[in-house]
This record gives C-alpha cells, structure tokens and sequence, in this order.
C-alpha cells in the first residue's frame, strides 16, 4: 500500500512538472513553425466593395476563404481596419458610423459598397472576422489579424468618412501639429504623444480580446512615418516599449487561449532604414517583441533587391527565433515620379528566385487580393494560388527581374535609385536574379523615352563584362508607361552569375537617349 501511494505521488509529480515545463516552454518562446509561408494581406475594404449586398451572409463569408482551401496558400493576414474598424468596435469608430454626427453619403458606389456592406454584416449579427478565423482553421489555414497603425488614406480631406474621431478632433497629434500643407505624411499620427499610443493600444488590446488568431500582424508601413519629421530615429525608442507591450499581451493571451500567439511587424525593406525611421526590427527582434520580420515597401515600387541576407545576418545570434517574410507589391515603377505597371507572375517569380537566393524561405504578398487590387488575371490568380512558388515552378517558369528602388527609407539611406539614366556615357546596372540560368534564354530589355530619334537608337550593352546581341525589339505591353520603345538583347547564358549582376549599357554616339526600364529576363526551354 506504500508503495502504491509513492507511485501515485511520484506520478503526479511528474505530471506536474511536466504541466510546468510545457506552461514556461509555452510562455518563454512559440514552436519554430514559421516557416514555408506564403501570405496573403487582405485589406480592410476590398472584400466589402467587390462583394454584392446578397453575398453578406454567412454562407458567402466562407465562400472567401474557401477560395484558398487546398491551395498553397498558407497563411491570410485579415484586416479590420484603417483609422476605423470594419466592424462595431469599442474603441474607435466603425466604419459606416456618422461623421460629426451627420450620416455619411454621397460617396462614389465603390467606397459606398464597403461601408454599407460592413454595416449590413453587423446588422445581421455576423462578425466576419471571426467567421473567417473559424472558416481559416477548419480549411487548415493559419489566420492572423493584421492592424494597420497609421492609415493615410484621404487624409487631404479632414471630413472624410473614412477617418476616425480621434484623428480627426486631435490635429495637434499629428508629425506636423495642425499642418495645413494637406500633405499625407505630415498628417500621421504621431506616437511621440502618449495619448495616440493609448488610442492604439486600446485598439490592440480589443483585437486581443475579441478573436481568437494565430497571430497579429502590427503593419507599420501604412503609411511608414510614425514621429516628429527628423526624430524619427531618436523617437523609435517609443516604438521599442510599444512593441515590447504588445508582446506581453500576447503572452497573457496565450495562456487564455492554450495556444502560441505570433506577433509579426512590416518594416521598411532595409534594416538600417527601419531604425532610421523608428521601425527598428532588430531591436524588436533582440527584445523578443517579434517573431515574424516582413520587410516591405510601402506601395509606390516594388522592391526587387530586398536584403534578406542582411536581415538574417542582423537576427542570426539572437537566442529568440525570428522569421524573415520578405513582401510584394502591386506595382512594378521603375523610378521615383515614373508611371507604374502592375506586377505579372513572371516578375513574382523573379521576385521569389532572388529572394529565395539571398536566404528567404517565407514570402508575403499585399495588395494580391482576389480582384480588383489583383495586378494579375483571374487566371493567373488560380495559377498561383494552385501552383504556389516551389522551386520547381521558378525552374520551369518565365521570370522578370527588374530594375526598381526603395520607396520608403529614412535620411542617408539609398532608395537605390538607378534610373532613368541618358546614354551620353557608359551607365552600369545592378540586377540581382538569385540562381543563374544553365539553359533556356536570357534576354536583357531596355525601354527608352520617346524623343524624336527613339525609333532609329542603336545601343550595345554587355552582361558581367561579356557582349550581348541586339535582336528585335519586344511589344510595349508589359512596360512602365513611360517607354516608347523596348530594345532586346539576347545574352549569353555563360554571361550570368548567381546574385547579382552587371549590366552595362555603352555610350551612343547618336542623339541621347533617355533609359527608363531595365531588367533581365529568363526563359526556360520550351517558353
């Protein structure tokens, strides 16, 4: 009898400290899964403004996920909200709720579609947020909540529906108190006042409590500038403390909800501009606020040259295990003030063999949603929702690897600006394209300015110091809507090199042009 009591007992404290162990693994570092992801940002509007009244139930709330059921798809990041929430929230305005007291309307049939549509959702008692986390798990996709922290959208005008109460009363909280220039930037809230830390946290605390995700995304980069114009670094430290709060709400919660709560951050695609602007990843990540670092650009150019290498270089002492998610975005602009063109799966692909290259194993796409903010067709959409990006489908697939910049960087950081460029001397490029090419085709496409010559320019061009042959030119479709012309080299695969590479374009002895796209493009045999 005894001894069946010390078993019982020895048992149970086992058990115990078993309990224990798995309680302090739980509290002190989430499971390394993050890993493999392919994200998908959903914004706080389009769903409402690209869906009709009669898909406002429950039954086309699940249609919206199942869209991504079985697909490759790994992860959706929903948004509920910009300066108001989308849906009947107890800290901040709702979306269709009164703008000084007056109902909105006369909005363009758009914009009135979203809000109309959240508020007939609410009225008919369903939270689509919560719908769509349950719809998530049951289709075995990781759900996550993603805020935006400092929405700019029409903030040129103070009235506008979409703007909240706090905003709108506090201007003496914005980076440039009571600016009266109506430039976006200058209107941001500033995070130097404790009152607009309060307002947001408030917000996340609300999240927290409200629904039951994977993780929680902080989405700096709407719209990227957080301070006091040119304390932006000297004031991140504010940042460091909010991030670090976030993260012991996560911890409290985890404990409610017996799962890892993830918490991730969009920063600037450049670490040292990250800190340079008060976003400062590393920090967070050495602060154990983060698991999850996606270095974006804001929305004006994608960035083709993340470096990625340099984010793991920066993390890969710290005891804490941190993610690396590097984004894409809708438009492909070549340089600063150039037209835009949306992106194609080919320039994804590019996007992902460079990426991937420098060390990415997670990608993250915003502004890919299922229509309307789509830059690719429907058909593309399924392509790459059933095909996903292994690197089988880069093998085998067209890719683009284009020239752009960095559209979101703090002072004395390059935006890696390389174009346009004139030809009245040599003009050198750098491409980076991840693996080399062994077979296929690898074309190198110049777009030049319209001028009054531009149909009879002859240029030459070298790749890592070899020639290349001009071959006939290439349609315009496709290109930066500043290009009149799109020249065609046809480059030797030997020429190539993993990482990047250098294109130099010779000095014409002709009437000058003006180079306003550049990229190198890969074509496997058989494309």
């Amino acid at each position: 009898m005894k001894n069946k009591f010390f078993h019982i007992v020895t048992v149970s404290f086992v058990t115990l400290l078993s309990l224990l162990v798995a309680i302090n693994k739980l509290n002190a570092e989430p499971p390394k899964v993050l890993d493999g992801m392919l994200i998908i940002n959903e914004d706080d509007s389009h769903f409402y403004f690209t869906r009709t009244p009669e898909q406002m139930t429950l039954e086309g709330l699940h249609a919206f996920i199942d869209q991504y059921a079985g697909t490759k798809i790994t992860h959706l990041f929903l948004n509920p909200n910009a300066q108001r929430a989308t849906f009947k929230s107890q800290t901040r305005d709702a979306i269709w709720e009164p703008v000084n007291s007056v109902e909105i309307k006369n909005q363009d049939a758009k914009l009135s579609q979203w809000f109309q549509n959240a508020r007939l959702l609410h009225e008919r008692g369903l939270d689509p947020y919560k719908i769509w986390i349950d719809r998530c798990r049951e289709k075995k996709i990781s759900p996550w909540i993603s805020m935006r922290m400092n929405d700019l959208h029409w903030v040129n005008e103070i009235d506008h529906f979409a703007h909240s109460t706090f905003w709108r009363t506090n201007p003496q909280f914005w980076r440039v108190p009571n600016d009266k220039s109506k430039d976006w930037l200058s209107r941001a809230l500033n995070y130097a006042h404790p009152e607009v830390r309060e307002h947001q946290m408030s917000f996340v605390r609300e999240l927290f409590e409200r629904y039951d995700f994977d993780g929680l995304e902080l989405d700096w980069m709407r719209f990227g500038y957080h301070f006091t114009p040119g304390k932006e670094r000297e004031e991140g430290i504010i940042l460091n403390e909010f991030m670090r709060d976030v993260r012991k709400l996560a911890q409290e919660w985890e404990k409610k909800r017996g799962h890892p709560i993830y918490i991730a951050a969009r920063c600037p695609t450049d670490p040292d501009a990250a800190a340079g602007l008060g976003m400062d990843g590393v920090q967070w990540a050495k602060e154990k606020s983060v698991d999850l670092l996606i270095p974006t650009p804001f929305w004006a150019a994608s960035d083709f040259d993340i470096p990625v290498e340099r984010w793991h270089e920066l993390l890969k002492t710290l005891e804490h295990s941190v993610a690396v998610a590097p984004g894409l975005e809708y438009n492909a602009r070549a340089w600063p003030g150039g037209k835009a063109i949306p992106n194609d799966l080919a320039g994804l692909y590019g996007f992902v063999a460079s990426e991937r290259f420098r060390g990415a194993r997670n990608i993250y796409l915003f502004n890919w949603m299922d229509s309307d903010t789509r830059p690719v067709s429907e058909y593309d959409y399924r392509v790459l929702l059933e095909k996903g990006i292994g690197d089988e489908v880069i093998l085998h697939s067209v890719r683009r690897h284009p020239v752009g910049y960095r559209d979101t960087v703090s002072q004395g950081v390059s935006a890696c600006i390389q174009l346009p460029k004139t030809t009245d001397s040599d003009v050198t490029f750098t491409i980076p394209i991840g693996t080399k090419p062994v077979t296929g085709k690898l074309w190198l496409i110049l777009g030049l300015a319209a001028n009054e010559s531009v149909k009879e320019a002859v240029l030459s061009a070298t790749l890592n110091g070899k020639n290349t042959k001009p071959v006939d030119d290439a349609e315009l479709k496709g290109f930066s809507g500043d290009v009149a012309r799109v020249l065609r080299f046809d480059c030797p695969l030997e020429a190539a090199k993993d990482g990047t590479n250098n294109v130099i374009v010779n000095r014409n002895s002709g009437t000058l042009q003006k180079i306003v796209w550049v990229e190198l493009k890969i074509e496997p045999d058989g494309k």
